[in-house]
């Protein structure tokens, strides 16, 4: 009988999950592994709940977005039992190894597994917010900020023609990646990043000068950004982050831009369509190498480990690297950014 690699994704969806899947399933085959699509993440293993996927399952949805196995922010750490459930799951399904699609939270539970009860797991990162240490870029980013600079510019037409200026609110909890490339990549006037407090007195300052040149301004900013001065008061998730959507940021900058500046001023927010939709090429091919080195990490033996981009190729990195703080946007990258903006 054929060993069993189980698939799980994790956290938030992403472009380039589906050709990861995929990437897996088939490299799996023909290493002569069989493979199970654990459905809904980690709450899919609390619950054994895993369906065999094929090579003819997966054959076409490296074109598709979102992932078929389904996802969840389940954390079996904090549930009753969880982890016992998790353990029991693999004797159930009758695992070999299971591979863990996600970010820091689905690989942190992860490397917990294989730190505390010696799990045969690999990682593979994927997260359209790029906040992944050990690994260059992760898929679902280069797709994310694509779709973000379209908004962008679309935005900066209707401003000029209204003579208005325009936020671009962008996802990104902790780490300001997918603002800081959309803003220099659509040509912005302000950017606004969770990695320093916005400075209210300088985007009205910079704004209206943008707008007296041009007759249209445009802001990027991060969903989770904070206000100089200003105290936090948030709800959290099971792990522990922020719970982001009455926040409002996009409008909250409006408000302030056209207070600070008198000129009519609107917001847009693209949330989940940044989530969704065919992933670029750059996220097919970054998700399809991904998985296919999570199975011969698999098949070497090599568990603990997360498939990661370094340079042009894909190497193994320890998912403790991987996990053990975010990758947030670095002074380097602000310089560039307060260079061009």
């Amino acid at each position: 009988m054929a060993k069993r690699i189980a698939i799980l994704t994790g956290g938030g969806d992403c472009p380039g999950l589906n050709p990861a899947i995929r990437g897996v399933v088939l490299k799996a085959a023909k290493l002569g592994y069989e493979c199970l699509g654990v459905q809904e993440g980690w709450k899919g293993m609390i619950e054994a709940d895993a369906r065999p996927l094929s090579p003819d399952d997966v054959r076409e949805i490296v074109v598709k977005g979102g992932t078929i196995l389904g996802t969840s922010r389940t954390n079996p750490y904090k549930k009753d039992g969880g982890v016992e459930r998790v353990l029991e799951a693999f004797k159930t399904l009758g695992l070999h190894a299971l591979v863990a699609m996600g970010g820091e939270d689905t690989l942190g539970v992860a490397a917990k597994l294989f730190k505390e009860k010696k799990v045969n797991v690999v990682g593979v990162p994927k997260t359209m917010d790029n906040d992944l240490s050990a690994t260059d870029f992760t898929f679902g980013f280069d797709t994310a900020a694509t779709i973000a600079v379209d908004a962008a510019e679309r935005l900066v037409d209707t401003g000029r023609s209204h003579r208005r200026a325009m936020v671009l609110e962008v996802m990104g909890r902790h780490a300001g990646w997918v603002a800081l490339y959309t803003a220099i990549g659509a040509g912005a006037d302000y950017l606004c990043l969770p990695e320093r407090p916005v400075d209210v007195k300088d985007l009205c300052a910079k704004v209206k000068a943008a707008h007296a040149k041009k007759k249209v301004a445009l802001v990027v900013a991060s969903e989770a950004v904070e206000f100089a001065g200003e105290k936090k008061d948030e709800k959290l998730d099971d792990f522990g982050h922020m719970l982001l959507k009455e926040r409002g940021v996009g409008a909250r900058l409006a408000k302030m831009i056209e207070d600070g500046t008198g000129i009519e001023t609107r917001h847009a927010v693209i949330g989940h369509i940044q989530r969704g939709g065919a992933p670029t090429l750059f996220d097919r091919i970054l998700g399809t190498r991904a998985g296919v080195k999570a199975a011969e990490l698999v098949h070497a033996g090599e568990f603990g480990k997360m498939a990661a981009l370094k340079g042009t190729e894909v190497v193994a990195v320890g998912l403790d690297a991987a996990t053990a703080k975010l990758k947030t946007v670095t002074p380097d990258w602000l310089d560039l950014s307060d260079d061009l903006i």
